[in-house]
């Protein structure tokens, strides 16, 4: 298998294939279980109450293993990472099909969180990696849109499909219908994923294992497990939770500011703000989105009486209008734009929000479903192109992870909320009470967005400098090893990752033939 990107179609269909199967994984299995929560509880003879542990099983695992499957993607080479990952997603399906108990659910449930969640940060890395070979400066479009359509399209049929297989198959169904999905996707994945090239970095196993952090992955999967527990356990102030993630963080901080190869860049946190808003505005815009896919099919069904059913299905134009907006604004590059707009629709929908009754009619509230959909297309597609643009090669595996760990933990806040809220009942007034809160987010999502001089200028991409950083990074990396600058990884670095590329001389000398690109620009 060549180990090179041809330079006439990088992004070939054979190429790109195995990331969209890969990455779908996830995002089908976050949904899935959804309708069959309440057969698994009469199988096995226990509360509803009780299944809900295998969706936070799958929340705890992802939020923790994302960037974890990134990092180890940039030390031991993204290919290995994502057919490993789909390994272990066959392994939680399987005993999944075959269990007989609660616990064993959880168990396979946390093993397919593990094994789903090196989809994404892999096919980030080797999206990345391929770009930079074949000389590519700005973000492939097409490729960016697949993977945000595919999270996003899944995550919107993922009930109405669980329903069909739980009614024609049974529970154990919504298990098992990944070993034909892992299977294909590691074929492919075997066969037309590029090879892993050698990092160049020697050394040995403890070497490797210096690199990669497993004191910083076993502080941040601990402080965040503590975090997610605190966030589930409410409205119950759950206290020691909260302090263990607290002192853990604090420990965490310290840690890393002090490695060389911090596995989270506490500097590069700093010093690059505008990626550090990004994940803030990230997990701002999906708690919003999260909160009416869980808030409004509750209220329909409680406060209107529809049946769940067709709840489901009036919130099918929501996720229709998301995969649509979604691929414009990735193939279009944008930024800025998309995010101020995604912010003003989460507020608009809002607002919304508080004009509706246990009397309007039900074309209403779909139109206020359509309007969110616009905040979750725009918002998931721009948070990911700035991402692609923001974050540096070399990190780009763990920046994804983190990135789809703040959308996890604006989904656990969602659901938290809107348990919370209601609680004791579903009424118009706990809608209404939901729909200020969002108001409050979305305002504070359009201020992020329009005050962040990062994402200010022209260009498709939303800012001048950053295609001019991305355009340097891409220069420096097509460089022959020899040519390249070396800046080791845990370096204290002022600026930008890719402020360091631009200010040498073989960064400049490489640039000369993509300077057209940022004039048209």
């Amino acid at each position: 298998m060549s180990t090179t990107a041809p330079r006439q179609r990088p992004f070939s269909w054979q190429f790109v294939t195995p990331l969209l199967l890969g990455s779908a994984l996830n995002p089908v299995n976050s949904t899935l279980i959804a309708t069959a929560l309440v057969p698994i509880a009469h199988a096995l003879g226990v509360s509803t109450g009780r299944t809900t542990v295998l969706v936070s099983a799958l929340y705890l695992a992802c939020a923790v293993a994302q960037p974890t499957a990134g990092r180890l993607a940039e030390e031991l080479g993204p290919r290995k990472v994502f057919l490993t990952g789909i390994v272990l997603v066959l392994v939680g399906a399987l005993i999944g099909g075959f269990s007989h108990d609660l616990v064993s659910l959880a168990v396979a449930r946390g093993v397919i969180g593990i094994g789903t969640s090196a989809g994404y940060p892999c096919a980030m890395v080797l999206v990345r990696r391929r770009a930079a070979e074949a000389g590519v400066s700005k973000p492939p479009g097409a490729v960016l849109a697949g993977l945000s359509v595919v999270g996003l399209a899944f995550i919107a049929i993922g009930p109405t499909v669980g329903g069909l297989l739980v009614g024609g198959l049974g529970w154990r169904s919504t298990f098992l219908v990944n070993v034909p999905f892992t299977v294909v996707a590691f074929v492919l994945a075997a066969l037309r994923l590029p090879r892993d090239t050698p990092s160049g970095r020697r050394g040995g196993a403890r070497e490797l294992l210096g690199r990669i952090d497993l004191a910083g992955i076993a502080g941040f999967s601990f402080a965040m497990t503590c975090l997610l527990f605190f966030l589930l356990a409410l409205p119950r102030f759950d206290a020691p939770a909260l302090a263990a993630a607290l002192l853990v963080g604090a420990v965490l901080v310290v840690w890393e500011r002090r490695t060389a190869t911090p596995f989270l860049d506490v500097r590069q946190l700093v010093s690059n703000g505008a990626l550090t808003r990004t994940y803030l505005r990230n997990g701002l815009t999906m708690l919003g989105a999260y909160a009416v896919l869980y808030c409004l099919p509750q209220w329909m069904e409680a406060a209107r009486g529809v049946s769940a059913d067709r709840a489901g299905l009036l919130m099918v134009p929501m996720g229709g209008v998301a995969g649509i907006l979604s691929t414009l604004v990735a193939k279009r590059g944008s930024v800025r734009g998309p995010l101020i707009a995604a912010g003003a629709a989460l507020t608009v929908g809002a607002a919304g929000i508080c004009f509706l009754t246990s009397t309007t009619p039900l074309l209403l509230v779909v139109a206020v479903a359509f309007v969110f959909g616009v905040t979750l297309g725009a918002g998931n597609s721009a948070s990911q192109t700035s991402l692609y643009l923001q974050a540096g090669q070399d990190q780009v595996g763990t920046a994804s992870g983190l990135l789809r760990t703040f959308t996890y933990v604006g989904s656990i806040a969602s659901s938290t909320t809107t348990g919370i809220v209601f609680r004791n009942r579903v009424d118009d007034g706990g809608l209404h009470t939901i729909a200020l809160l969002l108001v409050a987010v979305g305002v504070i999502t359009v201020l992020m967005t329009v005050c962040d001089r990062s994402l200010r200028g022209r260009g498709p991409g939303g800012t001048r400098a950053t295609h001019r950083a991305t355009a340097a990074t891409a220069a420096t990396e097509a460089l022959p090893p020899e040519a390249a600058p070396s800046t080791p990884r845990g370096a204290d670095q002022s600026a930008n990752p890719t402020d360091a590329a631009t200010d040498c001389w073989a960064s400049r000398a490489a640039m000369r033939p993509v300077r057209a690109s940022w004039t048209a620009s």
